[in-house]
């Protein structure tokens, strides 16, 4: 495979090259390592060939490893061909300055972890440890997590545009769930004739919303709970016409779960973590063969009853009700979920450049700053200085001490 990589690297050098638009050098040039995600069964790359090929055409350097981009369908020689430097080992690709990853940081590169390194990836909090975070912490890792980062009007744009996929996609699991292969052979709908199956969403935010759409397109009958009045009377009004929906009153959210076909997880985190708000009894109440996909599990997860599984082995029955609590769910989408962590991803970096490098970014954008969790080795959230006893620095406090 070496071999073949070798020889079409020298076919692209030798290929006439379009002349490149001039679009500027930026702030300052930036070395981005990709590496391949293989763990937690992750199929998602953070930049498409085209976003690289825009980052080298502003003077920045890219660096993947070999098959990084298979699993979103993309191939070394499309990355090749915009400029990007391809290698097999793991370890060149965390020479970069930056890396970027669409999978938290497995325990296994840490050890590859460079001194003052910068890590843009996501957090699974349910996998992370006290060993994880103080071998980061050691290291004086910068590390920010994509569902952190705020953009324009307090928003979260990594959890929005992943969550309208992860809620389109969960309605179209529980389907899978209910038919034959593997439930009651229901269809997730409605037909002329007999009652459509029932879908309570917890949640009422972006992956509440798009399971929403996607759930009353197939005509389920769709309940929302959640605790923020607002946000119902906001998803009312985007859904354009009226469902049902109450707040998170325990009582009568056991009865309508007690009626549910299909439960999505859909709660925004707290602090860092998903409230629990389903209790082993809601759950154990539930009709035997109906389905629960918690959306939320990687910040913890909805229900009492859920625990991390992965795409090799994604579902297991608890009081006769199917549980799926993939984190990474949007990954079985891989080439749409990659064009859009992408299209986030890139501007982040052009601005990062463009404002001088990372140090100079994340005084100057509060947003960005909002999704640093270590800062140069000190643990800058407090809820994980809580959760794993560990020391917590206010980073407004480290940026104003200037080190």
């Amino acid at each position: 495979m070496e071999e073949t990589l070798s020889k079409i690297k020298q076919e692209i050098a030798l290929l006439p090259k379009e002349e490149l638009a001039n679009l500027g050098k930026s702030g300052k040039s930036l070395f981005i390592g990709i590496p391949k995600d293989t763990d937690y069964q992750e199929s998602r790359i953070p930049l498409t060939p085209n976003s690289v090929e825009s980052l080298i055409n502003k003077g920045h350097r890219v660096v993947m490893e070999a098959g990084a981009g298979e699993g979103a369908f993309f191939a070394d020689k499309d990355y090749l061909e915009v400029g990007a430097d391809v290698v097999f080992s793991k370890e060149d690709v965390y020479k970069a300055e930056i890396i970027v990853k669409a999978s938290p940081v497995h325990p296994a590169e840490l050890r590859l972890l460079q001194a003052q390194q910068v890590i843009f990836a996501p957090i699974l909090l349910p996998k992370l440890t006290t060993a994880h975070l103080k071998s980061m912490m050691e290291k004086k890792v910068t590390a920010l997590a994509f569902e952190y980062i705020k953009g324009e009007y307090d928003t979260y744009p990594f959890l929005r545009s992943m969550s309208e996929i992860a809620g389109n996609y969960a309605i179209l699991t529980a389907a899978k769930y209910l038919s034959n292969e593997y439930g009651k052979g229901m269809l997730l709908g409605g037909i002329t004739g007999h009652p459509p199956t029932k879908v309570v969403i917890l949640g009422a935010g972006s992956v509440g919303e798009a399971a929403a759409r996607a759930a009353l397109g197939l005509g389920a009958r769709v309940q929302v709970f959640d605790d923020n009045i607002s946000r119902l009377m906001r998803l009312q009004n985007d859904l354009g016409r009226r469902i049902y929906t109450s707040v998170l009153d325990s009582g009568n959210l056991k009865d309508k779960l007690s009626r549910a076909h299909v439960v999505i997880g859909a709660l925004k985190p707290v602090n860092g973590k998903t409230p629990c708000i389903v209790t082993e009894e809601m759950v154990a109440g539930m009709k035997e063969g109906s389905v629960i996909i918690d959306v939320s599990i990687d910040h913890g997860g909805c229900f009492a009853t859920s625990r991390v599984t992965d795409h090799k082995d994604p579902i297991y029955k608890k009081h006769g009700v199917m549980h799926y609590c993939v984190p990474n769910m949007t990954s079985n989408v891989s080439r749409t979920a990659s064009y859009a962590l992408s299209n986030i991803v890139t501007p982040i970096l052009k601005n990062m450049a463009e404002a001088g490098g990372i140090d100079s970014y994340i005084r100057s954008n509060a947003g960005f700053r909002h999704g640093a969790y270590l800062y140069k080795g000190a643990l800058t959230k407090e809820f994980l200085a809580k959760k794993f006893d560990l020391k917590h620095t206010n980073l407004e406090l480290l940026l104003s001490a200037d080190f």
